[in-house]
């Protein structure tokens, strides 16, 4: 594929001679044989959307800018909307597209801003962006200098929802996004500065696998960033959901913070600094005409917002940052 060759190429002029090889030939399989009745469909959605040349970008900005409405022509403008609602749900955003308003399900722009002050320069930096959905979090870290991210992310119409995107984006491009999991990330594959986990470590059977894997991509003296659920911090201790958490049933294992921090210790990484904790409200995650379906609001107990409807203690999320020793 073009864009993987494109990929190749940057990962080359990022350092990585060889050790990519393996990952882009995975990438090359899992388009060959994707395995989604869907995929055709958005696949066909991509090449019917138009070409329009941007003449305005900002990826740094609460909704990042790609284009002006003025941009295109009204039937352009029309088959661009059309195109993109065909990708629905959007998860993560917001975003403008040649004056389109993406207003997503979540206002990813929310968690940026707890982030984003404690990230300094990413000029010349290389970050590896672990389970990106749609590379909102990717873009902004191209928007702030990063030389090269990549994104990796399995769900499908998260990818495809990246490509609508990043068919606007000018060469040279230095953001990608590969329908791969971590796991699947060859072990020799390392070197990254920066490392970003947002939202993934609870749904890992073995979590701590999953910082072990992080702490091996990254070069010395290189960070993650950690987003994750925590229950409010009584020692060592986690709740293991019975079956499904906040209706999600992929939730295996969410730890108190003593935990969790002890966990990242185990790892080998030094300098954790718990960044934010916060409630995640209904405010933040919520159904939007871009994502009309299940959300937090239904996740809720009606009676109770501090309780899921399963009866745990509802969402809470903290942000943290840990170093590799240099």
């Amino acid at each position: 594929m073009e864009k993987l060759s494109r990929l190749a190429a940057s990962l080359e002029r990022a350092g990585f001679n060889g050790a990519h090889k393996q990952l882009l030939a995975q990438a090359e399989n899992r388009y060959a044989q994707p395995r989604h009745r869907h995929f055709n469909d958005w696949q066909r959605c991509i090449e019917s959307l138009p070409d329009i040349t941007p003449s305005f970008i900002d990826l740094d900005r609460t909704a990042p800018v790609i284009g002006r409405a003025a941009d295109g022509t009204g039937e352009q403008g029309a088959l661009l909307r059309q195109g993109l609602q065909a990708l629905c749900p959007w998860r993560k955003g917001p975003f403008d597209v040649f004056g389109i308003d993406i207003d997503a399900e979540w206002r990813s722009d929310w968690k940026w801003a707890r982030i984003a002050p404690h990230l300094g320069s990413l000029q010349n930096c290389n970050v590896l962006d672990i389970g990106c959905g749609n590379g909102y979090y990717a873009m902004r870290m191209q928007g702030l200098g990063a030389r090269l991210v990549l994104g990796l992310e399995p769900t499908w119409i998260h990818v495809f929802q990246f490509l609508a995107l990043h068919k606007y984006l000018p060469a040279p491009q230095r953001t990608f996004v590969l329908p791969l999991r971590l796991e699947e990330v060859p072990e020799d594959l390392s070197g990254f500065d920066l490392a970003f986990s947002m939202g993934v470590l609870y749904h890992c059977r073995e979590p701590r696998d999953h910082l072990a894997r992080v702490f091996g991509v990254l070069q010395a003296g290189g960070r993650m960033v950690l987003e994750t659920l925590i229950i409010e911090d009584q020692g060592a201790e986690a709740l293991v959901p019975a079956d499904r958490y906040a209706s999600m049933k992929n939730v295996w294992v969410i730890p108190s913070y003593t935990l969790l921090e002890a966990w990242l210790v185990e790892a080998g990484f030094v300098q954790v600094r718990l960044l934010d904790q916060s409630r995640t409200t209904v405010q933040e995650q919520r159904p939007t005409d871009w994502m009309e379906g299940h959300s937090l609001v239904h996740a809720l107990d009606p009676n109770h917002s501090g309780l899921t409807i399963e009866g745990y203690p509802a969402p809470l999320r903290a942000c943290i940052v840990a170093e590799k020793p240099a």
